[in-house]
């Protein structure tokens, strides 16, 4: 097993342009968002808050969303296209364990682009780190497996990766839309901010961590309701072949 993560880390690192989107484009985007005057001045809309300090959840929405819709169903569909999964399946080692091996090397880079988002913020521009830590772990936690068994269930139903790319970037669109990337929340209608709380990657459960407060366990329940049944179908409808 830990074989298999060296290798898929390897590809990880190999695949630069995704890999380092997916790493430094939050903490890129900070950097330019920073940059404009208006966005660091405490602003009713955001409750006296920054613009940039009410913005750092959607960042982090939008590191869980790209790996778990945009990477992981292109990279596993690519392996069942191109028979790595059929290789796999006669010998000892069961192909669940690439897949395995997937979720824990996609998951390091989301704590990696978190991690990094958090020091960019907080240097440069005095953005307060979470103030619930174990809160905001949950919730990149939860939400990071709805997400990414979201990814698993196109994977699971795409034939080729051309499709898998097509149907992820759909969903890719939806959910960066209700978690507030597009457009601040505010300027969402309430149903919309109300899906959004409920639909991984769970804006509302990471916000209300990163501004002080313990996350709405009904957020957090919801999305591990998702992780499991979406997880369930993918496992159901899995091929190998």
């Amino acid at each position: 097993m830990l074989k298999i993560i060296e290798i898929e880390a390897r590809l990880f690192v190999r695949d630069r342009l995704n890999s380092l989107f997916a790493i430094l484009f939050p903490s890129l985007l900070l950097l330019v968002l920073g940059a404009i005057p208006a966005l660091r001045t405490p602003d009713a809309n955001f409750g006296g808050q920054r613009f940039i300090d009410s913005y750092m959840s959607a960042l982090v929405v939008f590191t869980l969303v790209f790996i778990g819709l945009q990477r992981l169903p292109a990279v596993v569909a690519t392996y069942r296209e191109k028979g790595v999964l059929r290789r796999l399946s006669t010998t000892p080692m069961h192909p669940a364990r690439l897949l395995a091996g997937q979720m824990v090397v996609n998951f390091a880079a989301v704590i990696l682009s978190v991690l990094l988002l958090m020091v960019v913020g907080y240097v440069v521009f005095g953005v307060d780190l979470p103030h619930h830590p174990l809160g905001l772990a949950c919730a990149v936690v939860l939400g990071g497996a709805g997400t990414f068994a979201l990814g698993l269930v196109i994977a699971a139903l795409a034939p080729n990766a051309r499709a898998a790319g097509g149907w992820a970037t759909v969903v890719f669109m939806l959910l960066m839309f209700f978690g507030g990337v597009y457009l601040p929340r505010f300027m969402l209608p309430s149903v919309i901010q109300a899906i959004g709380s409920y639909t991984p990657p769970g804006v509302e459960a990471l916000q209300q961590a990163w501004l002080g407060t313990a996350p709405d366990w009904r957020h957090l329940a919801i999305m591990g309701l998702v992780s499991l049944v979406a997880g369930t179908v993918a496992a159901r409808t899995f091929r190998w072949e």
